[in-house]
């Protein structure tokens, strides 16, 4: 296989991150390469995923890497062989002892790139597991969830805001001559004064309403969305689907009490929220496991209770891979 030199969407990179951390930690396990090879044939951009993280693996110095068979091409991506170095002989052979804790920090290297460039383009943001309120030039409020960003443009009387990454609740100032916009992942919410809850988590974008009215346009084409309080929307980028749901008014953002509740959500959005207040990278490569939904509440002060109070019903674990890494799988 040739790689084209294209983007790899953010997921899918993740997800050969995930398999790497799975691939060595349980290097004998038939199940779980069964599964890692019908993902690798799934698409040719997971075989690209692959491919470049093989490659970032070997220029760490493991010179045996986990099915080289899967990944005999990018070998020849590569560059040349390199004559020997005493400090790259001796990181080969300290690669063994790191086991999945090396590979852990190897797949946080190969996704790290996007967090860099959202470094760049954020007006505000929050590291893990910190919330932060923010007062914008109108007056307006801004609660920032955990691993969240946005940037704001109030600039020629304007008042939009896009959220970049996670969540944020937003108490809006009145100003009837000034629409207030939030931008996320395309999905724009356009309102006067009212107080409302949006998400972001890959292809999902959820808007929940606490207070007042707001319109949620989905795309150029489609028809504008009019939510009252309790109303909540989820817009799939990837699909075009566009669902509703009422909520009690008191379980929108409850993320603001250490907690959070899902109606009808797929496991791995809500394990994207759940990372937002854990400490370690957490991995879920099993697709199967990822789309099963759940309805509930998730204590985010207890993140490792959550995750498998998350999966356990559906045959999922919680593995301890390091200090920095957790593994979900079913096998």
């Amino acid at each position: 296989m040739r790689d084209t030199g294209t983007d790899i969407p953010q997921a899918i990179a993740e997800e050969a991150a995930g398999w790497m951390i799975a691939l060595q930690e349980e290097p004998g396990d038939h199940l779980c390469r069964d599964r890692f090879e019908h993902w690798l044939d799934q698409s040719e951009q997971h075989r690209q995923a692959w491919s470049r993280l093989q490659v970032a693996w070997q220029a760490l110095g493991a010179t045996v890497p986990v099915l080289k068979e899967s990944w005999k091409d990018a070998a020849h991506a590569s560059a040349s062989p390199r004559p020997y170095h005493p400090r790259r002989a001796g990181l080969a052979r300290r690669a063994g002892m790191f086991g999945a804790a090396a590979a852990a920090l190897l797949c946080l290297a190969f996704i790290v790139g996007p967090a860099i460039m959202l470094r760049m383009e954020a007006d505000y943001r929050t590291q893990t597991a910190e919330s932060r309120t923010i007062t914008l030039e109108d007056g307006s409020l801004v609660h920032l969830s955990g691993a969240s960003a946005i940037a704001t443009d109030f600039a020629n009387g304007r008042r939009a805001v896009r959220l970049l990454a996670g969540e944020a609740f937003f108490e809006v100032t009145p100003d009837k001559n000034r629409p207030f916009t939030v931008d996320a992942n395309g999905v724009e919410v356009t309102v006067l004064g009212t107080k409302f809850d949006v998400q972001t988590d890959g292809d999902l974008t959820v808007v929940a309403l606490a207070e007042g009215s707001v319109k949620a346009s989905v795309g150029r084409d489609a028809p504008a969305e009019f939510l009252a309080p309790g109303d909540q929307l989820t817009a799939n980028s990837a699909t075009g689907e566009v669902s509703r749901a009422t909520i009690p008014v008191s379980d929108i953002a409850t993320w603001r009490d250490g907690k959070i509740f899902v109606v009808d959500a797929t496991i791995g959005s809500v394990v994207e929220q759940i990372r937002r207040y854990h400490p370690a990278w957490i991995s879920l490569p099993d697709s199967t496991l990822a789309s099963r939904r759940v309805t509930g509440f998730y204590d985010l002060r207890n993140p490792d209770q959550a995750l498998q109070a998350l999966v356990m019903p559906y045959g999922g674990k919680v593995r301890r891979v390091s200090p920095i890494a957790r593994l979900i799988s079913r096998f």
